[in-house]
Order: structure tokens, then sequence, then C-alpha cells
């Protein structure tokens, strides 16, 4: 069924609960994703069952990158995949989430944005060869699942990349972005954004052998102030009824990209899904518009949610633990599944106020709580590099028994 409105009194209560209403805010037609899932659903029954015990390897674009290699061929980008994927699958790990769109660049070839820096050292220039392709197939050989990252916004910070190319979408339409002190993001609130955002979602899953794709906790800039206020007032302007506070008109932006992406992803793929990884600590999510309960609890946004839980079970601002069962307090809408993220990066480190330094076994404590929690399907672990770290070799030594 499609909807074309809803009345503006009604979205006081039901403001960001459905991806229905939040579509309506814009008097715009959705298709509700739960319609394509269900007509996909003997295709994918099997896909999303195998999901039920991930144990996931983030590689991010730094553990990717070819930029500083003297040798930046398709060759030593292959060799150095297959060694990354054959460290994780003999460790245990059955799933690589590789970032694949750091900086509003692709690492494949894509026909909304330029090939990233960090396969030749230039935004844009062609490498030669198809990273993701390459990945997907080193994957599948070792009998391993890849969900394609992808930052949704971002298009620099703290002047990464240096350079962007001049196919770069933000060169080429400067309107449709916000800048703050820090970085430079798509605008949100623009529909030319979620449209560019959406169609190059589906363009991976429909072009590649991935198994699914997992937005990041980016969202808005959490240094925004009044970068949007005309966007705002825009909106504020051909409002009729009640109007949103600038807080939930932002949430609202945010969701409704989600929604749309989530429908992306099942309009043009039988097998892959849907997922977002928010930051662990509620409050941060706030701060970022990052609307997590209605993610968790209402159908249409994604088919799952892994909390960046990376906090030490002692970390006295707050512990994994807590962290944890504030997550678990949600209620899952549906088939959407609850992964926890897992910290490697920290272990053996000072963080979390010296909690980590002088223990060895905190990986393997937090996965043995995750392993008894009925509400959680999995782990992923931040990242790849923590996996080759002397500092953390106790730790992930340790965490490996349980796998």
């Amino acid at each position: 069924m499609m909807i074309k409105r809803l009345f503006p009194a009604i979205f006081s209560a039901v403001l960001l609960v459905s991806a229905f209403a939040v579509c309506a805010l814009y008097g715009q037609d959705f298709q509700p994703v739960t319609q394509t899932m269900n007509e996909q659903s003997a295709d994918s029954a099997d896909a999303k069952a195998a999901d039920t015990d991930m144990k996931g390897v983030w590689v991010t674009y730094m553990e990717l990158s070819m930029e500083h290699e003297e040798d930046k061929s398709e060759k030593a980008f292959t060799n150095k995949f297959e060694t990354i994927a054959e460290n994780c699958k003999n460790a245990g790990f059955n799933t690589l989430i590789v970032q694949v769109r750091p900086f509003c660049d692709a690492l494949y070839k894509s026909a909304y944005f330029p090939y990233s820096h960090i396969l030749t050292g230039t935004q844009g220039k062609d490498p030669g060869y198809d990273p993701l392709k390459t990945m997907c197939g080193i994957c599948r050989g070792k009998g391993l699942k890849i969900h394609a990252w992808v930052n949704p916004y971002r298009v620099t910070y703290n002047n990464v990349p240096e350079k962007l190319s001049e196919n770069n979408p933000y060169s080429a339409d400067k309107n449709t972005a916000i800048e703050t002190d820090t970085t430079t993001v798509l605008d949100p609130s623009s529909e030319k954004t979620r449209k560019l955002i959406s169609d190059g979602v589906a363009e991976i899953v429909k072009n590649y052998d991935v198994d699914g794709v997992q937005f990041d906790d980016y969202f808005y800039p959490v240094d925004i102030e009044s970068q949007d206020i005309a966007q705002y007032n825009a909106y504020r302007g051909k409002a009729k009824g009640e109007v949103m506070t600038l807080e939930d008109w932002r949430k609202a932006n945010v969701n409704l990209l989600i929604a749309e992406c989530c429908a992306a992803v099942h309009r043009n793929s039988k097998k892959a899904v849907f997922g977002i990884s928010p930051q662990g600590n509620l409050e941060n999510n706030a701060e970022l518009y990052a609307d997590v309960k209605s993610w968790c609890e209402v159908s249409g946004y994604c088919d799952y949610i892994c909390p960046q839980i990376y906090f030490s079970l002692e970390n006295p601002a707050l512990g994994f633990e807590e962290a944890l069962g504030e997550w678990c307090g949600m209620e899952l809408c549906g088939n959407v599944k609850m992964y926890a993220g897992l910290a490697g990066y920290k272990a053996g480190t000072d963080d979390d106020e010296g909690t980590w330094e002088y223990s060895d076994d905190i990986l393997y404590k937090e996965y043995n709580i995750l392993k008894k929690n009925n509400k959680i399907s999995g782990f992923m672990l931040y990242s790849y590099s923590s996996l080759l770290s002397d500092e953390a070799k106790k730790e992930i030594d340790n965490l490996k028994k349980l796998m």
C-alpha cells in the first residue's frame, strides 16, 4: 500500500516511529521495505539464518590503503587482501566488513562516486582494477561473507583527503553539503543527497556479490551548530500544521535516508541485508541525530544493528554490561538482529582509564557474556589491525579460544 499523506497533527505522536511517517513529512510516496522483504523471504531465508552466528571483523580503509605502497598494482592489492582474509579466517571469523566508501568515493567502479585516493594516492584516478570485485572473489574462495561498509555522508574529515576529484559529488554541487570546523558532509536534508546515497547502495548490491551493506556511526557532525539553518527554515516555510523542532527535523532526515537505503538493498538483491553500526553510548547517538530506538523497534529501517560497545567491563564512565543492558532493553522488530561491536583496538592500551592495560581476558569475558545473551546474534571486532597488534595479542589469543 502506498501512503501519500498523513495529517500534520499526527507527527508529534508518531514522529520517527515508521518509514511511512518520515516520508509523509516530505509529501513523498514510499513502498515499505517489509513488502519487498516478504516477497523475497523464501529466497533470502537461508542467507539470513546463516547470519545468526556472526563473527565479523571490520577492515578499515586505512588497512586496505595502497596510498603509501611502492607497488600499487592489482596484484599487490590482491596479495594484501588475501593475507587479510586468510588471517581472519584462521582466527575463527566468518565475515569481513570492508570499508568501500570512506569519503564520498569508492573502492569499486561506480557511476556516482570517484575512485578513492587510498588506491592510487589521487582521488578519481582509475587503479586499473576493481578492488571490491577482487575482495568478493577472495572471500567467496575462502568461505567468508563480505559486507560493504559505507560512510553515507562524509566528504572530508580533518582535511582528509587533501584534494577532491572534479567528479566528486561535492565538487560538482557544493550546495548539497554542510561544512563544520572539522568535516564536510553531504546534507542529510537534501533529496538529491538521499537519492545519490541510496542509488549508490543499490549499485553495490546489484553489481557485486556482497552479503550486506553496512552504515557506520557518522550521521550529522557532532560539531554542527547552525550550518543548516537555511534548510530548516525552508522546511518550516513549507510545513503545514505542527512544525518539527530542529532536532526532530534532523532525526527525520536521517531516518528517511535509512529507510530509503534499506528499501534499495531489498529491491535490488535477494540475499543482501542492510545493517547499521551506531555508537555504543545511547547519549552519543542522540548528539548525531541517530534515532537508534526506531531502527531497532520499527520495521523498515534495517536487518541488523551492531552498536559499538567499545568499553571495558570496568570502565568508570560506562561499563560494557551496562551499555549492553541498555541496548538489550529495546524491543527488536520482526527479523531485526542485534550484534555487538567489540573493541579489539583498545586491548593492551591505557584506554578507559587504564582498565584494559592490566588484563588480557576482557574480550574473552565480553564474548562469553554475549554468547549467553539470547538477544545477541554475534559480534564484530574493531578492527583487523588488532589481530596483528603486539599489544592486543594476549587478548586476541584468549578471544580465539571461544571461537
